[in-house]
């Protein structure tokens, strides 16, 4: 029997992991793409595809235009329907802007569980996803729906860049610097949300941070020329660091105590609220990180704490810091550098108790 609107209902009670923490882990989608590899047929064209795990795939349409297309939903990470339909799509939406592209085309993805769940709600969610889409500049033209025993959201997304300008996980160099434009802590907070642990302060607060679209840190980096970033979402800070640095033949040092913290987040982890997929992503970069020692639990999973909708983590060379630092100030983005990429074991992060990179540098 179908809830009406106006009973108490708990979205995150129907999830079974919050947001993007209900992602496949790393290492399980990495055996299962594994298997893929022989069917895809090289294509010139394909400027991004599958074999670096980046963000969304590129297809050259002509010299100056190439599309960029990817895909992304997750179980309700909050208990407000419109706010969980403005958190996916602007996650959804993210992936392009990590490719230093611009959104132009959106499909809803949707399913929904009708006989539990009221379809009024269901038209909050999808108000909310179309909401942040128009912001973007984007269009929702349609989408596809089921019906569900978990309800689920979010959008496949088109956009458009251009190919001599994509920006990639697989560029990082030594010598750039690490910059981060949103602080961790999302999936504690959002672990918190479901297990009726969060503060209104708290929701409030995580809300804003997810559905702050990634457009104007993306327009920064590709105003100073940047060549290499990525999003950081289900996988964590360290996990999307370590398929960067693979991806690149690259390492990196993180200066922990440089890494910004959502407030109130380090002191739900210490409560016990740790998503699933954080554990999961400990445990898949434990073989590459090295820990100085001082570093301790709570450091660990904040920087392994999957994210949803999280910023950008830039690899900037150095001589462009200076102007990356304007363009992020005049969109009113911040911008932490947190590490530096290195010349060492391909995937490699050492996490050192430093606070930022030395003078020499920047």
């Amino acid at each position: 029997m179908a809830l009406r609107e106006d009973e108490a209902v708990r979205l995150t009670a129907f999830s079974h992991g919050a947001g993007c923490a209900c992602k496949l882990g790393p290492a399980d989608l990495a055996t299962v793409m594994g298997r893929l590899g022989p069917l895809m047929k090289p294509d010139p064209a394909l400027l991004v595809g599958t074999a670096t795990g980046d963000d969304a795939a590129v297809y050259r349409l002509d010299d100056r235009t190439a599309l960029v297309f990817t895909t992304d939903f997750f179980t309700p990470i909050v208990d407000d329907p419109y706010d969980w339909g403005r958190v996916a799509a602007a996650n959804a939406l993210s992936d392009v802007y990590a490719m230093g592209g611009r959104p132009i085309l959106c499909l809803n993805l949707v399913g929904w569980p009708v006989e539990q769940l009221p379809l009024e709600m269901l038209s909050s969610v999808l108000v909310g996803g179309a909401t942040v889409a128009n912001e973007a500049g984007a269009m929702v033209a349609g989408g596809h729906t089921i019906d569900d025993r978990e309800p689920k959201y979010g959008m496949a997304v088109v956009g458009l860049a251009d190919p001599s300008r994509i920006v990639t996980n697989a560029a990082a160099r030594p010598g750039d610097v690490l910059v981060l434009t949103k602080p961790l802590g999302v999936g504690a907070t959002t672990t918190a949300i479901k297990r009726d642990l969060a503060s209104p302060e708290a929701i409030e607060r995580v809300v804003a941070l997810m559905t702050h679209l990634n457009r104007g840190a993306s327009e920064a980096m590709i105003a100073v020329g940047v060549v290499s970033a990525t999003d950081v979402t289900g996988f964590g800070l360290l996990g999307h660091l370590h398929k960067m640095m693979l991806a690149s033949g690259t390492s990196a040092d993180v200066f922990a105590a440089a890494v910004p913290v959502l407030e109130g987040a380090a002191d739900l982890v210490a409560a016990g609220a740790v998503a699933g997929g954080t554990r999961r992503n400990m445990a898949y970069v434990d073989p590459a990180v090295r820990w100085e020692p001082g570093i301790g639990e709570l450091d660990r999973v904040l920087l392994a704490d999957a994210q949803t909708s999280g910023g950008l983590l830039i690899a900037c060379p150095p001589r462009r810091l200076p102007a990356l630092r304007r363009e992020l100030q005049a969109r009113g983005e911040s911008g932490a550098e947190i590490g530096r990429v290195g010349a060492g074991i391909a995937g490699s992060i050492a996490v050192l108790s430093s606070t930022a990179p030395g003078p020499d540098d920047a």
